[in-house]
Parts: C-alpha cells; structure tokens; sequence
C-alpha cells in the first residue's frame, strides 16, 4: 500500500522529528502541517469518525473538505476512541515514540481523555506538550470556546475593519472578520514556533508544557496598534488607513499602493507623469505629505482610474514604486511568480483525486521542500498494519 512517507525527508530540516497531532481546530492543524512541511512525521490522531475538519467548508466538487485537505497534506492518520482502553493503550503508544504533541483538546476533557498535562509531563519527561486553544489553557477564559470570527475580534484585529476604500464604499457594514481562517493561521504559525522552540531545547532542559492562546497571536498581528494606544491614539476602522497611499480602483481592477520611503514618493510622481501638483515644495517633506493625505489620494485616485492595472503595476515594477495587483484565486494559482517560485505543488486527494496544494509560506534553498504529497485516508496506518 502506498505511503504517506516521503523519500525527501532524510534532507529536510526537521528529519527524524516525530510529532504527534490531536487537532479538531484550523490552528492545531496548521501547526501540524507546517511541522509536516519541514519533514517532521506528523500522525493525526483522530477521533474513531475523524477530526471535524474533514467536514469543514469549502468542499470540492466530490464533498471533499478543501481546508482538510490542505491542513492534511503529507501527515499520517489513525484513529482512537480515547475513552476506551484501546484507545488509551494506542494513545500511549504514540506518546512514547513522539516528540511533539500538538493539541487542543478542551481544557475539561483531557483527563478523560488522557491528555492531562500534568500527567503527560511524569510519564514522558523529553516530551513537548503543546497546548493550542482559543483563549490559552490557563486564566478565566480557559474554558471559553471560540470560533474564528470571536478571536479575530477578541484579538482587536475586527475593530479595525473595514478600514480604508472598504470603509470608504461601505461606510454603514458593521465589524467585519477577515476572509478565510486568518486567525486559526496565526495561531497555528505562533504553535509551529513555540514547538520548535521547545524541542530545541529539550537537551538542556528536558521536556515542557507550552501554552498558546489563539487570542494572543491575533493580538500581536495588532501590535502597531496597540502601540499607538501608548501615544494616547486608539486605532478605529474608520480612521485606520494610510495617511496617502492604499488601495485604488484602476480602470479594469484594484491596487495597493504604498510608499514609505522618500524615493518611493519621487518614484510615485514619475509613475503619475511628474503632475504640476506634485511639485508644490511642501510635498518634499514625509510630515508634510502625511498631513496633505487625502489631497494626494484624490490625485492618485484620478490617476489611477485612468489606467488599466497591468500597466499600472508594470510601470511601478520598473521604477521601484510597491505596488500590487488584488487578483482573484484563479489568477493567483496561474500566476507567473507563483509558478516561478514553485508555491504550488500536486498533491492526492484522500478520494484519489489530483490537486494543486500550497506547498508553505517558506522556501529553503538548500534543502527543497517535498513537492509532492497526499491527504491520509482515516485511519490508514491501521489499515495498512492490518494488511
């Protein structure tokens, strides 16, 4: 029977690495998969009907989970009840071969389960417990459950939205959360970092328990905001913006343009065909364009509806102006940088169908990361064993 294992993982960073992932959230997942990305060997242990996600929305033609599959790609699966003693023998059976444990079983049921961290940390003292919950597993809210749209604006990151155009075309929408499952990933990427953290460490200080709150790695994203509460200055959406600059609607789509720095602006101005209003004195002055904003917007804003944006970008490329094109899905899955990078990659699905998956928001050159890779059916390495 073909296996998950790939024969690229003796090259990769986190060869040898055995993690093992209890996850019925985005966040748990997406530390698992980026863990699974390096070359770690990443078991699911899920649930005798599988992890919830294998149910998540959007779904494929066939009623196969997009967001499973992605999350899944390159791990392992195998199923436990773990309240029965089978269960519970299988389950230690993986932690004592594990290095990491990724989980975000509920605070109240891991003693029940066998997932008390406490416990965990007598029997296997080498062993990385991380704990991958909404709002942490310790303090008041350590109970508390929390679906993406509660911790993107416990995290603070809802207050600020819509801002800028958004707020500008849509000034009466209320709070809005960002698309997708931004916070899930934030916390995901936060619990990759604390795993390896911990792991590394493990030589000088043995094992350890390490708690990350979902919540908190949404608020991080937010740090410039919160930074500002310290000049007296609280960030709202419709405030929140680019003093100049942002995005744009061209003739034929939108971009989002930034300039920062001083030759970014006199690069800006040659993109606009240096205008007579661009060369008021006053605008050589950074201070001086921020306070005079929204003139400039109204400007670039003109401008920009007269153009179509391949040009736009084009031209800004070629002159060192940041700007960018918003594509849709299907531009970006056939677009050239992608494929120039390689960012997307086949992979099965557990169906058997083919599909371009994201390989990982990270490249190493040295050591390419696997290429290819498949959605573990249920339970397959006890089928595998079995057979």
């Amino acid at each position: 029977m073909q296996s998950n294992e790939t024969p690229q993982t003796a090259t990769l960073p986190l060869s040898g690495c055995r993690v093992l992932e209890r996850s019925n959230t985005v966040a748990a997942a997406y530390a698992g998969r980026m863990l699974a990305a390096l070359g770690a060997r990443v078991v699911m242990l899920e649930p005798p009907g599988g992890s919830r996600l294998r149910q998540a929305p959007p779904l494929t033609d066939d009623g196969e989970s997009a967001l499973f599959a992605y999350l899944a790609v390159g791990k392992r699966s195998l199923a436990a009840d773990l309240a029965s003693a089978a269960g519970r023998a299988l389950l230690d059976r993986e932690l004592a071969r594990a290095d990491i444990l990724i989980d975000d079983t509920p605070v109240r049921d891991r003693a029940a389960q066998g997932l008390d961290p406490g416990e965990i940390a007598r029997r296997f003292s080498d062993l990385v417990h991380v704990s991958v919950l909404p709002f942490g597993a310790k303090g008041p809210k350590a109970d508390w459950d929390g679906e993406e749209v509660n911790l993107l604006h416990a995290g603070g990151e809802g207050f600020l939205l819509p801002n800028g155009l958004s707020n500008e075309l849509f000034p009466d929408r209320p709070p809005l959360k960002i698309y997708g499952h931004f916070g899930g990933y934030q916390g995901g990427a936060m619990a990759a970092f604390c795993a390896l953290s911990a792991w590394w460490a493990v030589p000088f200080s043995g094992g350890q328990h390490v708690d990350v709150s979902v919540q908190d790695a949404v608020l991080s994203v937010g740090a410039f905001a919160l930074q500002r509460l310290g000049d007296g200055s609280l960030e709202h959406r419709t405030t929140r913006r680019f003093r100049y600059g942002g995005v744009f609607e061209a003739q034929d789509g939108f971009i989002e343009l930034l300039t920062l720095e001083d030759r970014q602006w006199t690069s800006l101005v040659e993109l606009l065909g240096n205008p007579a209003w661009a060369a008021d004195p006053g605008l050589r002055d950074p201070l001086e364009r921020s306070r005079r904003g929204d003139e400039i917007n109204a400007h670039v804003r003109e401008w920009m509806a007269r153009h179509p944006v391949e040009d736009i970008v084009r031209r800004a490329q070629e002159l060192g102006v940041p700007a960018a094109k918003y594509r849709l899905p299907a531009e970006v899955v056939a677009g050239e940088q992608e494929a120039a990078r390689g960012l997307f990659a086949p992979a099965v699905l557990a169906s058997g169908r083919d599909a371009g998956v994201l390989v990982a928001p990270f490249q190493f050159r040295c050591t390419p990361l696997p290429r290819k890779g498949r959605v573990p059916a249920l339970d397959e390495m006890a089928q595998e064993a079995s057979s």
